[in-house]
């Protein structure tokens, strides 16, 4: 299925004509500058070498003013790519490096001297055979945490955490893509970038209906963390529906003495007419309430004592589902099968302070998948629903994925629910129903991009493979009441030696039927009533093209 992304405003689909090699002034073993006076010229063209060390870049203007700074691994003898950086109001580029020059040489020598260039275009036609479909990617560049998720009339807008300027994780900024079904993604301009309070780290978004902070009716207000030497909370808002923002001159709007202080969700609390807000401050959350966004008083805490410590604790969530409270709560490392993962608890909150019905050593997990972190929801989803979104990936290997040109996809949306299986509550997670709208023909074989439905018997077991010999199995025992994957001879395995492995799951009683979709690079499946969700990357050399069932009946539908 063709991917639709809209080339963002600033980003044209093909290479312009570059003006000639930049010349640097080169002051010193790790020192250079380059003017970028370059005729009228959009970007500069930043060659980018993964593994070198970043070089520290200050952007001054006509006045010697720093109008931004970033981090880039500048190449040094090879370049593995280029990225753009909007010339705008910059007039210099003061460029510090990092690393041994006895091993890289000279300064004067540089790679990216030869391949720097100027242009009025930039090139984001896909290049990456691993690209997936119809899951949400950037353009280009890195991404991981969704952030400041909404639904306004009509669209669903997802913020998420962007590098600019290179495909691993630096320079957090938040990048924009619009949705008006949860499918087809649109790439917008930069959202909200660094300032002198720090890069812009996770946070969430609210349509103030009712003009309660004062920024008018139908704002847009975003909260999120400011990430500089200390980590504090700050709010931004938009007039023009979350396309620009303007940050509040009275931030930051909370602070605490605290390191790991950050991932803001907020959400608003009817019974007491005041706004919530979750934050993750090491191994527990704190709730903290505001009649405007802006005076925050804090309520309580929740957690030292419950769930998995084995990690920090990150990007929470509360919602109500039913009757009850559920409380997401993302780990890392800690997860089931190493590095990242969401845990969850259910409980009652009654806008001061959060209360788990389950004993304090239990651990939920919402997803049974390696690939599944920083999962949280769509503020105003539609209909009363409850719709989640998570990165598709793990710290323990995300900056080591095999692709180039862009790194991290997101999962599919699940709408969220509760079930009570074998006398507790548990969170279901099922494909949400515009995943249902991009089903098509029935197919013969699997490809790359297709959905998969297994009618289950009590043992089943599923192996996806291709020519190369390179294989996914599933199995299903009702006995043990699991489900697992196999991904060891997936394919590429070889970047990292954490991400060979299999995944299990428990079921909660029998399942009937599993949806698995596959979208070349990830494989999710999901039983049908949603009490088991698992979510793996795999990166086989050519299409998983062949099936073999045993104990089962598969049917296969093309994804349009």
């Amino acid at each position: 299925m063709k991917k639709l992304f809209a080339t963002m405003a600033v980003l044209l689909s093909a290479w312009a004509t570059m003006t000639a090699q930049v010349t640097p002034m080169i002051l010193g073993d790790s020192h250079a500058m380059m003017r970028l006076e370059q005729g009228g010229a959009k970007y500069v063209l930043l060659p980018v070498q993964e593994k070198e060390e970043n070089a520290h870049i200050a952007v001054l203007d006509g006045q010697n003013e720093m109008v931004k700074r970033l981090n880039v691994r500048l190449a040094v003898d090879k370049v593995d790519y280029l990225v753009p950086l909007e010339i705008g109001k910059g007039r210099l580029l003061d460029i510090t490096f990092n690393g041994d020059r006895r091993k890289t040489g000279a300064v004067k020598d540089f790679a990216c001297w030869k391949e720097m260039k100027f242009s009025n275009t930039f090139d984001t036609t896909n290049r990456e055979k691993f690209r997936p479909a119809y899951h949400h990617t950037p353009l280009y560049g890195w991404m991981n945490d969704p952030n400041g998720m909404y639904y306004k009339d009509g669209v669903w807008h997802l913020y998420y955490q962007f590098n600019p300027y290179g495909s691993q994780w630096e320079n957090m900024t938040w990048g924009h893509s619009t949705s008006e079904d949860l499918i087809h993604w649109k790439a917008q301009p930069l959202a909200i970038e660094a300032d002198w309070l720090g890069a812009i780290f996770s946070g969430s978004a609210i349509v103030d209906k009712d003009n309660t902070t004062g920024f008018g009716r139908n704002a847009v207000v975003a909260m999120y963390t400011s990430a500089g030497s200390a980590q504090t909370q700050s709010i931004a808002y938009s007039a023009d529906g979350g396309r620009t923002f303007t940050k509040y001159e009275g931030n930051p709007v909370i602070t605490a003495n605290a390191p790991d202080f950050r991932d803001p969700k907020v959400m608003w609390y009817e019974p007491r007419q005041c706004w919530i807000v979750v934050l993750a401050v090491g191994q527990e959350v704190q709730f903290y309430s505001s009649k405007n966004m802006k005076e925050w008083t804090y309520e309580s805490s929740f957690g030292r004592e419950y769930g998995n410590h084995d990690g920090v604790w990150e990007c929470p969530d509360l919602m109500k589902l039913d009757n009850k409270w559920v409380l997401l709560l993302n780990i890392n490392p800690g997860g089931p099968f190493g590095g990242s993962a969401t845990q969850y608890f259910v409980g009652q909150f009654d806008g001061h302070k959060f209360t788990c019905e389950d004993e304090p050593k239990e651990t939920k997990w919402m997803d049974y998948g390696k690939d599944h972190y920083a999962t949280v929801t769509f503020h105003n989803a539609p209909e009363g629903r409850t719709v989640a979104l998570p990165w598709m990936s793990n710290w323990q290997y995300a900056n080591q994925v095999p692709t180039l040109q862009f790194r991290s996809a997101n999962g599919l949306p699940r709408d969220l629910g509760l079930k009570v299986a074998n006398g507790e509550t548990i969170l279901t997670s099922k494909p949400s129903k515009e995943v249902d709208a991009v089903r098509g023909k029935k197919l013969k074989k699997p490809t790359d991009m297709c959905e998969i439905v297994i009618d289950l018997k009590a043992n089943t077991e599923i192996t996806l493979s291709n020519l190369k010999g390179e294989q996914v199995v599933m199995r299903y025992s009702q006995q043990k009441q699991t489900f697992t994957m196999d991904r060891t001879k997936s394919g590429d395995v070889s970047f990292s030696e954490a991400f060979a492995c299999e995944t299990c799951a428990p079921t909660y009683g029998n399942l009937r039927q599993l949806r698995i979709f596959i979208d070349r690079c990830s494989i999710e499946a999901f039983d049908a009533e949603g009490k088991m969700a698992m979510t793996n990357l795999v990166f086989p050399s050519e299409p998983y093209n062949i099936i073999k069932v045993k104990g089962g009946k598969a049917t296969i539908y093309e994804v349009k």
